[in-house]
C-alpha cells in the first residue's frame, strides 16, 4: 500500500506537457512562417538570382556560363560606371542633406501652435502619397525645354531672356533631379521627425527656459540628443530610398543627358534589360550592396546611441 501511495505521488508531481500547439515558442515560429516565407520568395531568391547573374555571362534569351569576377573585372575598367557611381552618390548625398535640414526646420513648424494644423499636414504628405512615375511625369512637363512654366515665368518677370534647358544641360540636369527628389522626399522626413517632436516632454523646454536657456540651446541640448535615435532611422531609410532611386530618373532623364544624370540603378537596367546584358547589370546591381550595408550600419550605431542617452553601457 505503501507503494502505490509513493507511486501515485510521484506521477502526481511529474509535469504535464503542454499540447504542441499551446508551446509560445512553437506558436511565434508558426505565426512567423508567412512573413519568412514571403521574404524567402520576394527578397531571397531575387538577391541571390542576382549575385548568380553577375558572376555569369547571361543574356536576353541565352542561358549562360560561370565566368567569375569578368564582369566586375569589366566594371572596374568600365568610365560609365565610374561615372554612374559619381552620380549615384552626388545625388544620394546631396538630396538626403536637403532633405534632412528641410524637413526639419518643416517639422519644427509643423510642431507649433498653427491654424488650420491637420489641413497643412495633410498638405504635406501630398509630395510623398503621388505616385512616383505620376509626379515625375508632371515634372517633366515643368522642365520643358519650351513649355516649362518657371522659363515662362521667370521670362515674364524679366529675369531671363530665354527658356531654360532643365534637362538638356548636364549642371542642370544634376540639380533638377536632385530638387525634384528632395521635393519627394521632404513629407517622409517632416512627418516623421515631426512624430518624435511629440514625444518630447514640454517640461523639458520649460525648465531650460527657466534657466535662462536660449532657443538655440534648447534645440541643441535637448531636442537633437532626444531626436538623435529617430534621425539615424530616418536619414538610413531616406540614403536607402535615394540611392536605389529608379522611377524618378528613368522618367525625367533616362540617364541623360550624356550620361550626367545616370545612377547605378539605372545603369543596372539599360545593361539588363535594353541591352540584354543580363550578368552585367547584376553586377552593377550587387556592386550597390556595400553602400546600402553602409547605411543599415549607420542605423545601428545610431540606435545603439538610445541607450547609452537612457543610462545604458552601450
Amino acid at each position: 500500500m505503501a507503494g502505490a501511495a509513493l507511486t501515485r505521488t510521484d506521477a502526481s508531481t511529474m509535469p504535464v506537457r503542454e499540447p504542441l500547439l499551446q508551446r509560445r515558442g512553437f506558436l511565434g515560429l508558426l505565426f512567423m512562417l508567412p512573413a519568412a516565407a514571403f521574404l524567402l520568395i520576394f527578397l531571397t531568391y531575387p538577391l541571390g538570382l542576382g549575385v548568380w547573374l553577375g558572376f555569369t555571362d547571361t543574356r536576353v534569351g541565352r542561358p549562360g556560363v560561370f565566368i567569375g569576377l569578368e564582369n566586375y573585372q569589366l566594371l572596374w575598367e568600365d568610365s560609365l560606371f565610374w561615372l554612374a557611381v559619381f552620380n549615384t552618390i552626388l545625388y544620394t548625398v546631396a538630396a538626403s542633406i536637403l532633405k534632412f535640414a528641410l524637413g526639419l526646420w518643416l517639422a519644427l513648424l509643423l510642431n507649433e501652435h498653427l491654424l488650420f494644423k491637420a489641413l497643412i499636414r495633410a498638405v504635406v504628405l501630398l509630395p510623398w502619397v503621388v505616385p512616383t512615375v505620376l509626379s515625375a511625369i508632371a515634372f517633366w512637363w515643368i522642365y520643358d525645354a519650351q513649355f516649362s512654366v518657371i522659363s515662362w515665368s521667370l521670362m515674364k518677370i524679366g529675369l531671363i531672356q530665354s527658356p531654360i534647358n532643365f534637362l538638356g544641360d548636364t549642371t542642370n540636369a544634376r540639380i533638377t533631379v536632385i530638387l525634384t527628389n528632395v521635393w519627394r522626399g521632404i513629407p517622409f522626413v517632416a512627418i516623421t521627425l515631426l512624430a518624435g517632436l511629440q514625444t518630447i516632454s514640454p517640461s523639458l523646454h520649460e525648465a531650460a527656459t527657466l534657466d535662462g536657456a536660449t532657443s538655440w540651446q534648447r534645440f541643441r541640448f535637448i531636442t537633437l540628443p532626444v531626436l538623435s535615435p529617430l534621425i539615424a532611422v530616418v536619414m538610413t531609410f531616406s540614403v536607402l530610398f535615394t540611392f536605389t532611386d529608379f522611377q524618378l530618373i528613368y522618367v525625367l532623364t533616362r540617364g541623360g543627358p550624356l550620361n550626367a544624370t545616370h545612377l547605378m540603378a539605372t545603369l543596372s537596367f539599360q545593361r539588363a534589360i535594353p541591352g540584354g546584358q543580363l550578368g552585367e547589370g547584376a553586377a552593377i546591381a550587387v556592386a550597390m550592396v556595400p553602400f546600402l550595408l553602409g547605411a543599415i550600419l549607420f542605423s545601428y550605431f545610431g540606435l545603439q546611441r538610445r541607450r547609452w542617452q537612457q543610462g545604458g553601457k552601450d
